[in-house]
């Protein structure tokens, strides 16, 4: 329910009948009607949509109907819950989901600004970017995904690192430190390969289940105050 989820997420959770078993079966009917109603109550202002159900992972059958409802009822984009993460724990997975409609809004201004400049300076090459296991996605995916680019800038330094390591006689086991503007964050390479967070990313107090490298973070940087 709401009160599962971090007080600053609550307001926005709201629960609809239906549902699966552990097996994939369902367990209770989707209650469209309910679904419709909520959209009209309070789809003012909504720039996008998160859908989670418990089970979903093991059918996605709920999650994927409310999706098109959302859809041709308001147009707006809306991302489900077994398309973020096939993890079976229904809270972190949900407030995952969650945060990831807080970002869409943002990752589609910053795609058209970067899509408009490549076009200024007439580049004609694909547009990648870098996730938080160090791993490329498209433009169009970010769009739909962006919570999947936490950790992406330390990321990207890590598999910096590795490419400077393989081409050297030295050892492959490294620690890396990327100092930024604010934070200072900690990586190791183990025979030139990073470690991955095996609990996901935590972002403050909100642990997602996003597939990052595993790093230690600290809040210092090149521009903080001392």
């Amino acid at each position: 329910g709401p009160e599962d989820y971090p007080v600053e997420l609550g307001e926005e959770v709201v629960l609809v009948s239906g549902g699966h078993t552990v097996h994939g079966e369902e367990k209770e009917a989707l209650d469209e009607e309910r679904v419709k109603a909520v959209l009209r109550e309070r789809g003012e202002g909504i720039e996008a949509y998160a859908v989670c159900g418990y089970f979903s992972v093991r059918n996605p059958e709920h999650e994927l109907r409310v999706k098109r409802i959302i859809q041709e009822e308001t147009g707006k984009p809306v991302v489900c819950g077994h398309e973020i993460s096939l993890q079976l724990d229904a809270r972190k997975r949900a407030t995952t989901a969650l945060l990831n409609a807080h970002l869409i809004p943002l990752i589609h201004e910053l795609m058209i600004s970067v899509k408009n400049v490549f076009v200024q300076q007439k580049i004609t090459a694909p547009l990648m970017v870098v996730k938080g296991d160090g791993s490329l996605m498209s433009a169009s995916v970010v769009e739909q995904r962006p919570i999947e680019t936490i950790l992406s800038g330390p990321a990207a330094s890590v598999i910096g690192a590795k490419y400077l390591l393989d081409r050297t006689d030295e050892a492959k086991d490294a620690v890396l430190v990327d100092m930024g503007g604010t934070t200072t964050d900690i990586a190791l390479l183990r025979d030139g390969l990073p470690r991955l967070n095996p609990n996901g990313a935590r972002v403050g107090g909100w642990q997602t289940n996003v597939v990052a490298i595993d790093l230690r973070t600290i809040a210092l940087g090149g521009d903080s105050q001392i």
